[in-house]
C-alpha cells in the first residue's frame, strides 16, 4: 500500500499576516486508495488585504470537497471540478466586494496542489509557487511560474484561482517510485535558498520531514526573505502496485436456485437467465418486499477471479449512477454468506426483442429511444464511465417506451483504471465497437457516439454502415479506406440531411466526428444547416443494391431489344 511521511511549515516571516495557507490529508482507509493523499499550498497576493481568506478557503475547500467527490471519477477530473467550483467562488466574491474591478486586490490566491494515488503522482498548478521532486539524486522542478515581467522591473501573476472566470491549471502525471521526495515551497523560500542547500537539508532529515521543512523555513528567513514563508515535504515509503479488491469474491459460489428458494434475505420468485457464466434470478428482499434481480456466477467460474472482480466492480459502480436511465443497484440488503451480485428490477422487454415485435419503427420512434439511451451515456459519461457494450441486448424499453441501460460488465472506470489490469482486446460486441478500439486504444465519449450512431444506423435500416469491415480495419490506413454505407433507403421515409449526421458520428477518425454526444444527438432532430444545403446523395451511394438492379434491368431491356431487332431483320 502507499505509505508517506509529511512535513509542513508555515509562517509570516516578518509580516504582520501569514497570507500562505498549507494543509495536508493522508486517510487512513480505502480513501487512501481510491482518492489518494493530497499535499496543497495557497499563496495570498500582497496587494490584497484579504488574500489571506482566498488561500485558507483553496485549501480547505479542496480538502472538504475532493475526498467528496465520486470514486468513479479520475483524479484530474475530480481535482479539476474542484477547483473550477473554488475558482468561481473566489470570483463571486470579488464581485460582491468593494474591489469588483480591481482584481489584485480581490480574493486571489496561488495554488499547488500534489495528489498521491497507489503508483502516480498528480500535480495541479495556479501562479508561482513550486513543487521540486527529488529522485535519486536528481532535484528538479516540476512546475512553472506563472509570471509577467512589469516593464522597468519586477513582475506580476498571469494566473491564479480567483483572477479569471476560468481558470486553467498546469497538470502533470507522474509515476510513483519507493524513496521519492517532493518539495512544495513558495516564492518566500525558494528565492532565497539554493537548489542544492534545499536537496542537502531534506537528505539531512529524510527521516524527519517536519524538521526538514522547518530547518529551509528558518534558512530562507535568515537569507533575507521578507515574504511569507511556506514548505511542506514529502516522502514516499512504499507505492500500491496490486489490484483493487472490489467486493469480497472468497465467499462460496450459491448452487442453482429454485422458485421459492432463499439465499440470505431474499426468495428467488423465478429463474431469468442461465448461461455456462452465470444464473440470473427474479427474488424478493424479504425485509422490503422490493424486487430485484439476482446475479450468481456458475459453479464452473468459482476460480475465475477476473471475471468475479468483474461482476463486484459491476455492482460497485450501478450504486454510483443516480439515472433513470442506468440500472441502479441497491445498497442496504444486509451482509451475504455467499458470492452473488444485485441490481434493480427493470421492467420490459431488450431492444432486440422490441425491435423482433415491432420491425421498421418510425423515424419518431427511433429518436425516443436513441435519445434516451444518450441521456444514459452522459449520466455515465459524467461519472467518468464509458459503458462499452452499446447494443440492442443491453438497452430494455417497456411499453410507454421508456429506456434502460443495463449490463455494465465492460464499462471502463477511470477512478479505477490505474489500479485494475484492463482487459485485453475489444470489450464489449465488435460490430458496434469503436474503429479506435481495434488499433489497441482505450475508449472515450466519441467512441460511445459511434456505438451509438451504429445503433440508430441499424434501427433505421436493420444494416450496419460498414458491415464487418471495422473489425477487419487494424490499422490507421485500413481504416482511412472504410468506405461510409449511406442509410437511405427508398423503402424507408428517412431525411437525406439525417444521412450525413450519421457519417461524421460514425467516421472512423475520432477526432472528426462530433465533439460532444449532445451535438450528435441534437442534429437527429434538428436538419443541420450544413447537411440541408449537400445535395442528396447519389442512388449508387444510398443504395448500391437498388442501383445495380437498376443497371442490370436497363442492360436487360437493352439485350431483348437487341435480340428482337435482330430476329425482326
Amino acid at each position: 500500500m502507499l505509505t508517506l511521511s509529511v512535513g509542513q511549515f508555515s509562517s509570516a516571516g516578518e509580516k504582520t499576516q501569514n497570507q500562505d495557507s498549507i494543509g495536508a490529508c493522508v486517510p487512513t482507509n480505502d480513501r487512501l486508495d481510491f482518492k489518494g493523499a493530497c499535499v496543497l499550498l495557497a499563496d495570498g497576493i500582497s496587494s490584497s488585504d484579504v488574500s489571506h481568506i482566498a488561500s485558507q478557503v483553496a485549501v480547505r475547500q479542496f480538502l472538504d470537497d475532493y475526498y467528496c467527490t465520486s470514486d468513479t471519477l479520475s483524479v484530474p477530473r475530480a481535482a479539476l471540478q474542484v477547483i473550477q467550483a473554488i475558482n468561481r467562488w473566489l470570483v463571486a466574491q470579488t464581485r460582491e466586494s468593494p474591489f469588483n474591478g480591481e482584481r489584485d486586490k480581490g480574493y486571489v490566491c496561488t495554488f499547488s496542489a500534489l495528489v498521491l494515488r497507489r503508483d502516480t503522482a498528480y500535480l495541479f498548478h495556479i501562479g508561482d509557487a513550486c513543487i521540486f521532486r527529488l529522485r535519486d539524486t536528481k532535484f528538479e522542478v516540476l512546475t512553472r511560474q506563472h509570471r509577467h515581467p512589469k516593464p522597468g522591473s519586477g513582475y506580476y501573476l498571469s494566473n491564479a484561482l480567483g483572477m479569471h472566470e476560468t481558470v486553467v491549471a498546469d497538470t502533470e502525471q507522474l509515476s510513483l517510485q519507493a524513496g521519492d521526495g517532493f518539495v512544495l515551497a513558495t516564492d518566500g523560500v525558494y528565492e532565497h535558498i539554493d537548489q542544492e542547500v534545499m536537496q542537502a537539508v531534506i537528505c539531512k532529515y529524510r527521516d524527519d520531514p517536519q524538521t526538514a521543512a522547518n530547518a529551509l523555513v528558518n534558512m530562507a528567513f535568515e537569507a533575507g526573505s521578507d515574504d511569507n514563508l511556506s514548505v511542506q515535504v514529502v516522502w514516499v515509503e512504499s507505492t500500491a502496485n496490486e489490484p483493487f479488491q472490489i467486493g469480497e469474491t472468497s465467499l462460496a459460489i450459491p448452487p442453482v436456485l429454485s422458485p421459492l428458494d432463499t439465499i440470505d434475505a431474499f426468495t428467488v420468485l423465478r429463474a431469468v437467465y442461465h448461461s455456462a457464466r452465470s444464473h440470473v434470478y427474479l427474488v424478493r428482499h424479504n425485509p422490503s418486499g422490493r424486487e430485484m434481480m439476482l446475479k450468481a456466477p456458475s459453479v464452473e467460474m468459482a476460480h475465475e477471479a477476473a471475471f468475479l472482480s468483474g461482476c463486484c466492480m459491476e455492482e460497485w459502480v450501478m450504486r454510483r449512477i443516480n439515472s433513470q436511465y442506468v440500472v441502479g443497484a441497491p445498497s442496504d440488503t444486509g451482509p451475504r454468506t455467499a458470492f452473488y451480485t444485485l441490481s434493480q428490477r427493470i421492467r420490459g422487454v431488450t431492444l432486440a426483442q422490441w425491435l423482433a415485435d415491432n420491425p421498421a419503427p418510425d423515424l419518431e420512434t427511433i429518436r425516443q429511444i436513441v435519445e434516451q439511451v444518450a441521456k444514459g451515456l452522459m449520466a455515465l459519461h459524467r461519472k467518468d464511465v464509458i459503458h462499452q457494450d452499446i447494443r440492442p441486448e443491453n438497452i430494455m424499453v417497456n411499453d410507454s417506451l421508456a429506456v434502460v441501460l443495463i449490463d455494465l460488465g465492460s464499462a471502463s472506470v477511470a477512478g479505477l483504471n490505474s489500479g485494475l489490469e484492463l482487459k485485453n482486446g475489444v470489450p464489449g460486441t465488435p460490430i458496434y465497437a469503436a474503429p479506435e478500439y481495434f488499433l489497441g486504444q482505450g475508449g472515450s465519449e466519441r467512441s460511445e457516439q459511434f456505438s451509438l450512431a451504429v445503433l440508430t444506423y441499424y434501427l433505421l435500416s436493420g444494416r450496419y454502415p460498414y458491415g464487418a469491415n471495422v473489425a477487419k480495419a487494424l490499422s490507421i490506413s485500413a481504416q482511412k479506406k472504410l468506405v461510409y454505407r449511406s442509410v437511405l433507403d427508398p423503402k424507408r421515409n428517412i431525411p437525406f440531411w439525417l444521412d450525413h449526421t450519421l457519417k461524421k458520428a460514425l467516421n472512423p477518425d475520432p477526432g472528426r466526428r462530433y465533439d460532444a454526444l449532445s451535438e450528435f444527438i441534437y442534429d437527429l432532430r434538428h436538419p443541420n444547416p450544413a447537411y440541408v444545403s449537400k445535395q442528396r446523395p447519389p442512388l449508387l451511394e444510398r443504395n448500391p443494391v437498388a442501383f445495380w438492379q437498376g443497371v442490370s434491368g436497363v442492360l436487360l431491356i437493352l439485350i431483348v431489344v437487341l435480340i428482337t431487332e435482330r430476329f425482326v431483320n
